[in-house]
């Protein structure tokens, strides 16, 4: 195990109102941050360290599931204008607690309270672990607006959650927050990041969600150009609004090179280089990933789809049951799922289990191209026709992305292989995102040769 390791859990609220939760879990993310931007200084993704907030495990097998050397916990007293923060630093292996500090603040110097409590922890890991560069400052100041950054943090609250009552819950909150100080980078990128998850999951318009995602974005890289998450999101808006694999990849790359302890940027690295056939460097990418984030079905998704991509399709199938267990809602891996028992050539399997998942969670477009691909391997013309008829249809709409990717791989494993490159002149000048996906598909199958 690297020495140089250390999961931020989240820290306790010990205030009287239970609603702030937020405010503790918000301050732990904080500090987190912090610590991740110190170079030589591996630090556990939210994600993973939240993992075992309200849990009462041994501190050792925390650290021994995390793969840390050292535990960072505390607890946060909220009362009117003042703040009680305690903290404490565990060598995990000897359950040896090296060091302890309480800070009583106004919380109107939150900001200056944040720093200080990230570079004493620096400095005392340091001690304990030997030498690496810290600089003047952690943290600073994102607002001169209590308020709003109050509302902000209430609202990544919401938005963890990953569901669309909270999100939307979430973007109530930004807004308000952006009402009081509307030059708060955070609040703009949660906007962007908050309305990407919306028109995703299609819960609003995704042309207009997309837009409002856009808007946000360029605030937010107006204000801050060097923020990590900013080129993250760029990277995202290049690859799924542009179709722009050039600039996915040099945004991405900006904010892995900003913030190396950042899962996300890394996941997607990862997923960058696979899909352009460079295997080892997805493969080390994802280890990077997993190394901060272990813990995240997330990460094991992007794990699981590395794999598929592979052609391991047993130990993909392995892993998205692992993912589907602690989310039965999980659409990617459903799909990626039945993508697995197609490359094993299992169609009747696929249509079978594809019929078991209930509408709510398979979306009409994947149900209908997971099955006219099953019915092309049965090698079964009559259930092939009526299937790839309403797949060539429904594909014709500009804005039918899912669709344009199904009627590429239908082409391709009918041996239609002109059809397929006319098809890709077509969807290429659409900027249809999703065909990026497909070109190293595994069920493209002859027509890479």
């Amino acid at each position: 195990m690297n020495t140089n390791t250390i999961a931020v859990l989240p820290f306790a609220n010990l205030s009287s109102d239970p609603e702030n939760e937020y405010f503790c879990d918000g301050i732990t993310e904080e500090i987190i941050n912090a610590l991740a931007s110190i170079q030589g200084l591996k630090v556990t993704s939210r994600t993973s360290s939240f993992y075992f907030k309200d849990e009462r495990l041994p501190l050792k097998t925390i650290a021994e599931q995390l793969s840390v050397a050292i535990i960072l916990e505390g607890s946060i007293r909220r009362a009117g204008p003042t703040v009680r923060i305690t903290a404490q630093l565990i060598q995990a292996k000897e359950d040896f607690h090296f060091w302890s500090e309480t800070w009583d603040r106004p919380l109107d110097n939150i900001f200056e309270v944040q720093d200080e409590i990230s570079l004493l922890i620096a400095d005392k890991l340091r001690e304990q672990l030997g030498h690496f560069d810290i600089g003047d400052h952690l943290i600073w100041p994102q607002t001169e607006s209590l308020l709003a950054y109050d509302y902000s943090l209430k609202a990544r609250y919401h938005f963890n959650r990953w569901n669309p009552v909270d999100v939307r819950e979430a973007i109530r909150l930004y807004e308000q927050a952006i009402a009081l100080d509307a030059k708060h980078t955070e609040s703009h990128l949660g906007l962007a990041d908050a309305y990407s998850f919306m028109a995703t999951t299609e819960f609003i318009p995704p042309a207009e969600a997309w837009q409002k995602s856009r808007d946000h974005l360029q605030k937010a890289n107006n204000l801050n150009p060097d923020h990590p998450g900013v080129h993250y999101q760029l990277g995202q808006m290049a690859f799924f609004t542009e179709s722009d694999y050039a600039g996915a990849i040099r945004h991405t790359k900006r904010a892995v090179e900003l913030k190396p302890n950042f899962p996300e940027a890394q996941q997607f690295m990862s997923l960058w280089y696979t899909i352009a056939g460079d295997i080892e460097a997805g493969e080390r990418h994802l280890l990077q990933a997993l190394s901060i984030d272990p813990l995240s079905k997330e990460t094991l998704f992007f794990k699981a789809n590395f794999h598929f991509r592979k052609g391991e399709y047993q130990e993909a199938l392995r892993l998205l049951d692992a993912c589907l267990e602690d989310n039965p809602h999980n659409l990617p891996a459903y799909v990626v799922k039945c993508y697995c028992y197609l490359g094993l050539g299992q169609a009747e399997e696929t249509m079978a289990y594809l019929a078991q998942i209930s509408e709510e969670i398979m979306v009409p477009g994947d149900r209908l191209g997971i099955n006219c691909l099953a019915s092309i391997l049965k090698g079964d013309t009559q259930q092939t026709e009526p299937y790839f008829g309403q797949l060539f249809a429904e594909a014709q709409d500009p804005m039918a992305f899912q669709l344009h990717g199904y009627l590429f791989l239908a082409y391709a494993n009918l041996g239609k292989h002109d059809e397929a490159f006319e098809w890709l002149d077509k969807t290429i000048a659409l900027k249809s995102p999703i065909l990026l996906l497909n070109y190293t598909n595994p069920l493209v199958g002859d027509l890479k040769k």
